[in-house]
């Protein structure tokens, strides 16, 4: 089982994001979060996910893509430490990203598809991952980070805006 992180594992900024599984297990959290985020999104109609809760704020369908962005960044960093390489990891900038992401013609079903496809990538990732591997340590955005924090990171950073959307969307 891989424990959650302690709070010098990582840059303090997450903590809003960590503190919201605070007390659970990271790995049945993460599968759990799976099926929460389907239950709720499936019920959105394509219209519904082109509506943002206020002018200049992302849509749905832009809100999952953003999850879905930063789930793959947040595993492919826990994958590098992982796996032993020491190289400094890039920070990145979540609008650039979201800018760059422009598709007006994909379909809010495959922003799904996707959430679900990635999901299921980062818990085959971390299910088969052992607590001594999770303890590794890295440099991700010139910050100290252990893997197990970003998986920590992972979790709380969706659960974060699966709050967002059921308070001010839906």
């Amino acid at each position: 089982m891989i424990s959650l992180p302690q709070k010098d594992e990582y840059n303090a900024f997450y903590q809003t994001y960590i503190s919201q599984i605070e007390g659970q297990n990271p790995i049945e959290r993460l599968k759990k979060q799976k099926t929460e985020f389907t239950d709720l999104l499936k019920a959105i109609t394509e219209e519904q996910s082109n509506s943002a809760y206020a002018e200049g704020k992302w849509t749905i369908k832009e809100v999952l893509n953003h999850i879905n962005d930063i789930e793959r960044i947040f595993t492919f960093r826990a994958l590098t430490i992982a796996r032993g390489d020491e190289q400094p990891l890039p920070g990145m900038d979540h609008n650039l990203y979201q800018v760059s992401a422009k598709n007006p013609k994909r379909l809010f079903s495959s922003y799904l598809e996707e959430f679900e496809a990635i999901r299921t990538a980062s818990m085959f990732l971390f299910d088969n991952m052992d607590e001594e591997t999770s303890m590794r340590w890295g440099t991700a955005s010139d910050n100290k980070v252990t893997v197990r924090a970003l998986l920590a990171m992972t979790i709380g950073h969706a659960a974060h805006h699966l709050q967002i959307l059921k308070e001010r969307y839906l």
